[in-house]
This record gives C-alpha cells, sequence and structure tokens, in this order.
C-alpha cells in the first residue's frame, strides 16, 4: 500500500451519520494507520531514514488517530441529562 502523507482524513461533519457508513470509515481508517505504524517502524529501522518523511508519516498517524477518536464518539448516543 503506497501511503500519501499529504492525505488528510476525511472530516467528521462530511461523513453521514449512518453508523454503517460511520463503521466502514472506522475500518479503513484503522488499517491505514496500522499500515503507517508498519512504516513508521520499517523507517526508524533505517539510520539512514528521511527525518521528514517520518515526521509526516508521523503527524498523519496521529491525524488519523483523531479521526478515527471522532468517528467512535459519532457511534455512541448522547444521552439526555
Amino acid at each position: 500500500m503506497v501511503l500519501d502523507s499529504n492525505r488528510r482524513p476525511p472530516p467528521v461533519a462530511a461523513v453521514s451519520e449512518d453508523p454503517a457508513e460511520i463503521s466502514r470509515l472506522l475500518i479503513e481508517l484503522r488499517i491505514e494507520h496500522r499500515d503507517l505504524d508498519a512504516a513508521i517502524s520499517r523507517l526508524c529501522a533505517d539510520p539512514h531514514c528521511d527525518e521528514l518523511q517520518l515526521r509526516r508519516l508521523k503527524k498523519r498517524k496521529l491525524r488519523l488517530k483523531d479521526a478515527i477518536a471522532r468517528l467512535e464518539s459519532k457511534l455512541i448516543p448522547d444521552l439526555d441529562a
């Protein structure tokens, strides 16, 4: 899988309210997050790795983690207080 560190996760507001659609997107984002983790591990093992690329991949991974957390919170029903 080719990882594009400049691609941003979809804005949560742009995602439909359909739980099935959110779940599908969550699966995709988790797979991409896992792939980024593997790519970052491979780069860290290389003593001559590109530090800029590594930093970009780590930022992308953090953006994915945030997007995953926001989508997971959309799946939790709001409770009226």
